[in-house]
């Protein structure tokens, strides 16, 4: 990539201090203690996601692909959901989980039947193939990622997973809709 073009090869060759440091200098008295937290972050981010996909693409499944069977394996035997108990855990529209369930019942991941608890929910059970495909590329993959965290110590991983998670939680607080802002 030439340094002429987006420089993303430039900048993660940047500690965050030094960019920090560069903003007090040039705009003294503005809040830089966000950098050296976001801006890593960011770029964890980007890479992960990259690596991601990469992986992902390796191994033969989408992203939706995978989420879907994954939600539908991790709720335990008989392997069932119904698409209400999806749209909840996955935290995606229902419209678009309509259209991933339709695409895994297509490739004869997943089939749909009227569900045992409601007359009016439709159920959606791993068949024998996506129960064997969702299994093969979870192993693959929590492997794959394991390693590429693997240079942190156990207290480490503690320590960081700690500290993620109280960002997130508040990072969702600021925004939920029921602050009243706006």
């Amino acid at each position: 990539m030439s340094n002429d073009g987006y420089p993303m090869e430039a900048i993660l060759r940047w500690p965050a201090a030094d960019i920090a440091a560069a903003w007090q200098r040039e705009l003294p008295g503005v809040r830089t203690e966000s950098i050296e937290v976001i801006t890593p972050a960011w770029r964890i981010a980007k890479l992960l996601a990259d690596d991601r996909r990469r992986t992902l693409a390796e191994l033969g499944i989408d992203p939706s692909t995978l989420d879907l069977l994954s939600v539908i394996r991790r709720a335990g035997p008989p392997y069932e959901l119904t698409t209400r108990e999806i749209t909840r855990r996955t935290l995606v529209t229902a419209g678009a989980i309509s259209q991933r369930i339709a695409r895994a019942e297509q490739a004869g991941l997943v089939e749909r039947a009227p569900s045992a608890a409601s007359r009016r929910a439709v159920a959606v059970k791993l068949t024998d193939a996506g129960h064997a495909l969702i299994e093969a590329t979870v192993r693959r993959l929590l492997e794959h990622e394991a390693d590429l965290i693997g240079g942190l110590t156990r207290d480490e991983r503690t320590t960081l997973t700690g500290l993620l998670a109280k960002l997130e939680a508040t990072l969702h607080e600021r925004a939920s809709p029921e602050r009243g802002d706006g």
